[in-house]
């Protein structure tokens, strides 16, 4: 059996994550094809679109990402420091417009479950953390609060991406935002909650090497199929970066069960999942 290359660190970490996927890999006949549909979808690096946020919202996409830099005391929004300007900052590019739209679409069917922002922390982890935290507070009647024991559900959830303080995100009462996890924490010792850790993402090349050309390898889509199982038993939900943005990835990612596919091709990947089986419900949440 070719287990994904993560796990072979110990040989407890091995053991045990081996006796996990061979038991997966028994219930093979069991897997059951998800419907997906646009609220599957994740806008990856959205501020990049000609619309950014709404060319997602629209269509009803159920996550949208946004790259974050502190620069001199402000939460600036792009892909690279020479991308960086003054007046395109998270709260005017996505927290004002997100409490804009939500107060005028209270029942927008599509957000039946929050909205996930996905905010990926590209410069030090515990001083972006705490300028994300201050900023978070003056949003409290849209975003999704974590307190002790209860999470209180707004219209949005925060979820913490790329540098991450996990140890000031976890000391913070209240926390107005969520963590972003790897596949190796799933096999820890002890995992953190779902709660904590509602999502789970993890970068493609790095274990699969089909590229979406020709036939998606039988084992690499067991090996999917187990990594999806395995998130979902504890709760949580799973996305892929880096994966082949094009329509035969996507029809395997959704066959799989894979939460949030991520694309920066919104009208493609919108159009694609419209023609897909209609979910149950949309994504998992804590």
């Amino acid at each position: 059996m070719n287990l994904p290359p993560l796990i072979i660190t110990t040989q407890s970490i091995f053991f045990r994550i081996f006796t996990i996927l061979c038991a997966l890999f028994l219930l093979d006949p069991l897997l059951k094809k998800n419907a997906h549909a646009e609220v599957n979808a994740h806008s990856h690096n959205d501020y990049e679109q000609s619309r950014p946020l709404f060319e997602a919202l629209e269509r009803g996409f159920g996550s949208v990402e946004a790259d974050v830099f502190l620069v001199q005391g402000r939460l600036l929004i792009g892909h690279s420091v020479q991308s960086l300007k003054p007046h395109r900052t998270l709260e005017s590019m996505y927290l004002d417009p997100l409490r804009a739209w939500f107060k005028a679409h209270p029942d927008s069917s599509q957000h039946r479950k929050p909205l996930q922002l996905l905010v990926d922390v590209k410069t030090e982890a515990n001083s972006t953390w705490i300028a994300l935290h201050s900023v978070f507070t003056n949003y409290s009647d849209l975003l999704t609060r974590f307190e002790s024991t209860n999470t209180i559900k707004q219209s949005v959830m925060v979820v913490i991406s790329g540098n991450r303080s996990v140890e000031l995100m976890q000391q913070q009462q209240p926390r107005y935002a969520a963590y972003d996890g790897r596949l190796e924490d799933l096999t820890a010792p002890t995992p953190r909650t779902s709660a904590f850790m509602p999502l789970v993402s993890a970068a493609w090349p790095s274990f699969f090497k089909w590229r979406g050309h020709g036939e998606f390898p039988e084992l690499e889509r067991k090996q999917l199929q187990a990594w999806v199982l395995l998130t979902h038993q504890q709760g949580r939900t799973l996305r892929f970066w880096g994966a082949p943005d094009e329509l035969n990835t996507w029809r395997e990612l959704a066959s799989a069960g894979v939460d949030w596919i991520n694309t920066d091709h919104i009208v493609a990947l919108a159009d694609f999942l419209r023609t897909q089986p209609r979910p149950v419900q949309a994504p998992r949440t804590p």
